[in-house]
């Protein structure tokens, strides 16, 4: 005979078996989640990483079912066509192809350079936005009017993507650059390795900067000076002069004459870009200095820079792929357009600091390359980011071959 307790358990054990199972049989029925998703109208959504790009721009085409879910506009700000010719011949060209691409028309997206004026830059901001722009990529030309452009755009519910720069006190949603703390390490690291190449003994060095008011540059210094200071606190180098950083190559070229009337006994040189150095070096062979005996830095890899350094004028330049930058940033913006989630794979869990704002912005860095002859022919002529044509003219034929490279 059951007792009364007995009975009371076992009738507890079915009830919970039986809840067990509406559980199981609720849960296998279920369609699963994506991973980062939001339900289940994110299964259509596309997955994307930095990983993903390359320079055939392939990967871009994987967003456009974002396209057709988007709102508003994309437009594109890039600051100027003075501090470096890249904004004009790859970024501009490279954010257009990236966000064709992806599937937007040319009616939903526009580019445009400031032409070096704040005025402009936050007119042409707030001008697209006024036609319909719900998200702005845009390169400011310093931390105060990229500001002005983030605060308009968050009134009149625009979002932003840092681009290259980082508005310092902005309120962006994400920052797209190279780690230009990383750029600064392959400036220091490269004029180190040049003074030993060239044989330079007792380098006094003249340490230049990119214009004050610009987050990169900062970040650039940050990372060369924590590659020379330590030699010129043991004394391995000394560091002679002082410039007050540009981005102007005319006050570059200024500002070093400046140094080098004060300081003769200048024998090389931490130039922060290509554009900066070019006119010092013309002004340093017009003054006799022969070839690889003062080393000069550089950045960007323009068409100059590479051929300073093919004629043994220039160390090397940090080869930022711009069509790199340019689809992670397009990308960024395809999501935000279309209001869905940004994927964490583009991102990687980056962040960068925003020290004025004591935020730390989510962000796509992506990995620069320190160039010389030794590898010009497998990164810039192989990405044909300057054609070898160009590159390699009469003058420079003979320093092309050896390097590797035919015109």
């Amino acid at each position: 005979m059951v007792s009364l307790q007995q009975l009371t358990r076992k009738v507890a054990w079915v009830a919970t078996a039986a809840s067990m199972a509406v559980i199981a049989a609720a849960c296998s029925s279920s369609p699963s989640t994506p991973s980062g998703g939001g339900g289940s109208s994110s299964v259509a959504v596309p997955q994307i990483s930095a990983s993903d790009f390359n320079n055939t721009f392939s990967a871009m085409a994987t967003l456009k079912p974002l396209a057709a879910k988007g709102k508003g506009n994309v437009a594109v700000i890039l600051p100027d066509t003075v501090s470096s010719a890249r904004y004009t011949e790859f970024d501009a060209p490279y954010l257009t192809k990236s966000l064709q691409m992806a599937g937007l028309t040319s009616s939903q997206f526009t580019v445009q350079n400031a032409q070096g004026s704040d005025a402009t830059e936050l007119s042409d901001a707030q001008t697209a936005i006024t036609k319909g722009a719900s998200v702005l990529i845009m390169d400011p030309l310093d931390s105060t009017v990229g500001a002005s452009i983030e605060k308009y755009a968050a009134a009149h519910g625009a979002a932003v993507i840092d681009y290259d720069r980082l508005t310092l006190g902005g309120s962006r949603k994400y920052y797209v650059s190279f780690n230009n703390v990383k750029v600064g390490n392959l400036l220091g690291q490269g004029l180190v390795s040049c003074v030993s190449a060239w044989k330079v003994k007792k380098p006094n060095v003249l340490v230049m900067y990119g214009d004050p008011t610009d987050n990169n540059a900062t970040l650039f210094g940050d990372g060369y000076n924590a590659v020379l200071n330590p030699l010129f606190k043991n004394g391995t180098y000394k560091q002679v002069g002082k410039a007050a950083g540009t981005w102007d190559p005319p006050t570059a070229l200024s500002e070093f004459q400046q140094q080098f009337t004060a300081h003769p006994s200048i024998n090389a040189l931490l130039a922060p870009n290509d554009e900066n150095a070019a006119p010092i070096i013309t002004y340093l062979q017009r003054k006799g200095v022969k070839a690889k005996t003062f080393p000069v830095t550089g950045q960007d890899a323009t068409l100059v820079g590479l051929q300073n350094i093919l004629a043994g004028y220039q160390c090397g330049t940090v080869y930022k792929p711009i069509y790199l930058e340019a689809q992670a940033a397009a990308a960024l913006a395809m999501y935000m357009r279309a209001g869905v989630a940004v994927p964490t794979t583009l991102t990687n869990g980056q962040t960068t600091k925003d020290s004025k704002a004591n935020v730390d912005v989510p962000s796509v860095l992506l990995t620069p390359t320190w160039v010389t002859t030794s590898n010009m022919n497998s990164t810039v002529i192989a990405d044909k980011f300057v054609p070898a044509s160009q590159l390699c003219t009469s003058k420079y034929k003979a320093a092309c071959t050896a390097a590797g490279i035919s015109g």
